[in-house]
């Protein structure tokens, strides 16, 4: 009865709502997370899914009840292994035998398409974890091969921001130094592999670590001047794909300019403390409604125009249950009860930027077939560090000036 209820209010939310809710030809990502006690079951998730016109959903961990719900949707799964179990991973068998308990018996009815390994392990300055990541992957990717999988689910694991050591401009995008090595031998298994780099990539963490430098409206996607990279000539008018390009600056400097590369989470909170400033509904609808406009017009960046974009929203629900600051409970697109913690209007004055020519902790899957929810934090660990008077990268927060996101300016603490 109380599913009949949710969706008889969901149907209803539907008919009112109109154009605020985006259409399929967006094919947004979105990331399910569930630290919360007080989500609707995942049968009554899969039409809010459908009605943001999601195409694909981002766990952290691999929930059997998810992935039966979705089972004949269409909708493409990334599941996720915690940081914990990566140790486990570097075992052949264990690998085996996780995949035959937590993957296997979900194809071909849920699409599951790629598995996380990790999140942000080589920015959590844990060497011993650093130095099972890969080993994890290659296990996972073993074990992947010898059930006959490996064509259809690919291994990857997410990165931080932070991995960067130069953005601005965006064509002197550069790794850090001391993460050259790992990366590099990552990024070789993953080209073989033939799975795409994952970045979480937040721009209100610029915003909020120095509003009175940072331009709202670069942030959001809203109508700007912009700036040139000078060594480019390309014009960039929001931060997002600023960052989007300096990564794959970076992977160029490495070798790897056609490695694929999805922003594995973005989104910005509706709510926050009295110091997270710019943390409004009125910014989250315009950051992620204009983010799911540039989308639709499949669009892509400045430095890879005819590239798909491919990003991850976080998230679908704000989760009551996370620890941190206020922000980190309200960056869903929804709310517990299903109806929006916006409204997204799509449709309405907002001006999406990003045009042709302008410009995403850890899950904790066991290794056995049931799954609790996700006990990954998202959102907001590692991604900046700025502060007033801080020399800083509005972008990376790595490099020994101060910027204010635009231009370099002198620094003075």
């Amino acid at each position: 009865m109380a599913s009949d209820r949710f969706l008889r209010c969901f149907s209803l939310l539907i008919l009112l709502s109109g154009p605020a809710l985006v259409t399929a030809s967006s094919s947004i990502g979105i990331n399910y997370g569930q630290i919360a006690n007080n989500l609707p079951s995942p049968d009554d998730v899969v039409p809010l899914v459908k009605s943001v016109g999601a195409t694909r959903l981002k766990l952290y961990d691999a929930d059997p009840r998810v992935l039966k719900a979705f089972a004949g949707t269409g909708i493409e799964f990334t599941v996720g292994l915690g940081n914990e179990y990566l140790a486990r991973m570097r075992d052949p068998a264990q690998a085996l035998a996780w995949l035959k308990s937590n993957i296997q018996p979900y194809l071909p009815s849920t699409k599951i398409t790629c598995i996380t390994v990790g999140n942000e392990v080589l920015t959590l300055n844990d060497t011993s974890l650093t130095a099972d990541v890969l080993p994890a992957m290659q296990g996972l990717q073993g074990a992947l091969a010898k059930l006959g999988l490996d064509d259809q689910v690919t291994v990857t694991t997410p990165h931080s921001l932070a991995v960067l050591e130069t953005s601005y401009p965006p064509s002197a995008g550069a790794f850090r130094r001391d993460l050259a090595a790992p990366l590099t031998e990552i990024l070789k298994f993953q080209a073989k592999a033939g799975s795409p780099f994952l970045i979480n990539a937040y721009p209100f963490f610029a915003y909020k670590g120095n509003p009175r430098q940072v331009p709202l409206d670069f942030v959001l996607f809203e109508s700007n001047p912009g700036e040139v990279d000078p060594s480019t000539g390309l014009h960039y008018d929001n931060m997002l794909f600023a960052q989007i390009d300096a990564v794959h600056s970076a992977l160029a400097s490495l070798g790897f300019r056609n490695l694929t590369l999805h922003i594995s989470e973005t989104g910005w909170p509706s709510r926050g403390d009295a110091d997270e400033v710019g943390a409004t509904p009125e910014n989250a609808r315009k950051y992620n409604g204009n983010l799911m406009k540039i989308m639709a017009q499949k669009k892509g960046t400045p430095m890879r125009p005819n590239g798909d974009l491919n990003v991850y929203v976080f998230a679908l629900f704000n989760e009551n249950m996370k620890t941190g600051p206020t922000s980190e409970r309200n960056y869903g697109l929804f709310k517990p009860d299903g109806t929006p913690a916006y409204a997204l209007a799509l449709n309405g004055s907002s001006d999406a930027g990003g045009n042709g020519t302008i410009p995403t902790k850890s899950g904790s899957p066991p290794l056995a077939a049931e799954t609790p929810a996700s006990t990954s934090t998202g959102s907001s660990t590692g991604y900046l560090a700025i502060s007033s008077g801080v020399c800083g990268d509005l972008i990376s927060g790595k490099m020994p000036f101060c910027s204010n996101s635009l231009r370099l300016v002198p620094c003075y603490n």
